[in-house]
C-alpha cells in the first residue's frame, strides 16, 4: 500500500514512529511492540535509520518483516549521511524487491562528534537530491519528506526554508511529515504559507507527548521547536514528578491532536521514542473521538 493513497482514503491517518534499538534482542522486542499495536489499526509505522547507516541491515530486516508478517504498512527512513549514490541505489533496490513501497527521504543529521553535515564523495548534499534520485530510479514508490513549521534551524530564514521545501516537493515528494511542535497556531500558519507558495501535498503533523522536561528541552534545542510559555511553566512546576509530567504531556498532546483533527489535518504521526504507553493512551482517545463523529 502506498501511504499517499491511505492519506486520500482515510484522512486523518494515525501513525507511529520508532527508532532501531542497538541490540538484536532489542530489535525483536520492538517488533513485538509494533505487533501489539495492531488492534489500534495504525495507518502505518515508520522506522528511523541510524546515523551513517549504522543500523541499515537491521532496519531493512525489521521493515521487511513488518511488511511480510503483519498487517501494518512500514515507512522506512533513508538518509544521505555517509552513503554514496551506489549504496543508495542498492538500498532502494533491496527495499523495492522486498515490496517496501514507502520511503521517507531525509538529509539526516551529522554523525555524533561532527561539526556539521558534509556530503559523502559521490553522495547527496540535500534531501531534494535524494528524492530526485529515488524518484527516477523507481517512479512508482511513495516518497515522503520532512518539514519544519517553525523553520529549519539551519535555514537562513522562514522564506528561504519555504523555498527549499518547495524545491524538495517539486523533486517528487508525495507527502510531508512535520518536525514536532507544541502550538497548533504554528502548524496552521505554516500550512497556509505552504499553500500560498504552491506546496499542496498533504502535511502530516508530527506529535510528541512530553514525558521528561530535560529530554524535551534537548530535543527542542536541536530542532528549533518552541514550547509555549504557559505549558512550559506547568511542566517545569512538576518536573521532579514523572507521573505528573506524563499526565500533563498526554493531556496537552491529546488536546492538540483533537484540535488538529477539527481543523482538517491530513494525519497525525506520533514520535514514540519507543515508548508506546503514553502514545497508546492518546491514540485510543483520538480513535474514540473519531468513532463518535462518524456515528460508529
Amino acid at each position: 500500500m502506498r501511504i499517499i493513497e491511505e492519506i486520500w482514503d482515510r484522512s486523518p491517518t494515525l501513525s507511529f514512529e520508532f527508532f532501531p534499538p542497538k541490540s538484536d534482542i532489542g530489535f525483536w522486542d520492538l517488533y513485538r511492540t509494533i505487533e501489539s499495536l495492531k488492534p489500534l489499526q495504525p495507518s502505518y509505522v515508520s522506522v528511523t535509520y541510524g546515523a551513517g547507516g549504522s543500523t541499515r541491515k537491521k532496519t531493512l530486516e525489521l521493515v521487511t518483516r513488518i511488511k511480510r508478517d503483519s498487517d501494518i504498512e512500514p515507512l522506512v527512513h533513508l538518509t544521505c549521511v555517509e552513503h554514496t549514490r551506489g549504496e543508495i541505489a542498492e538500498i532502494v533496490d533491496d527495499l523495492k524487491s522486498n515490496r517496501i513501497e514507502n520511503i521517507l527521504c531525509l538529509r539526516g543529521d551529522p554523525p555524533a562528534g561532527s561539526s556539521g553535515f558534509e556530503a559523502t564523495a559521490d553522495g547527496f548534499a540535500h534531501a531534494d537530491d535524494l528524492v530526485s534520485f529515488v524518484r527516477r530510479r523507481h517512479p512508482g514508490l511513495c516518497l515522503g519528506a520532512a518539514c519544519h513549521p517553525e523553520t529549519h534551524p539551519e535555514a537562513a530564514g522562514p522564506e528561504a526554508d519555504l523555498d527549499n521545501l518547495k524545491h524538495k516537493v517539486d523533486s517528487g515528494v508525495d507527502f510531508l511529515i512535520t518536525q514536532l511542535f507544541f502550538d497548533n497556531a504554528d502548524f496552521y500558519r505554516f500550512r497556509d504559507r505552504c499553500a500560498g507558495s504552491g506546496v499542496f501535498v498533504p502535511i502530516i503533523a508530527g506529535i510528541m507527548p512530553i514525558l521528561s522536561v530535560g529530554q524535551i528541552k534537548r530535543f527542542t534545542e536541536m530542532c528549533g521547536a518552541a514550547i509555549p510559555p504557559n505549558y512550559l511553566s506547568k511542566i517545569e512546576a512538576v518536573e521532579d514528578d514523572p507521573d505528573a509530567v506524563r499526565h500533563l504531556g498526554v493531556l496537552h498532546a491529546t488536546e492538540q491532536c483533537l484540535d488538529l483533527i477539527e481543523n482538517g489535518v491530513a494525519g497525525l504521526h506520533f514520535y514514540t521514542l519507543n515508548r508506546s504507553t503514553a502514545t497508546r493512551a492518546i491514540f485510543q482517545e483520538i480513535r474514540s473521538s473519531l468513532a463518535v463523529k462518524s456515528g460508529r
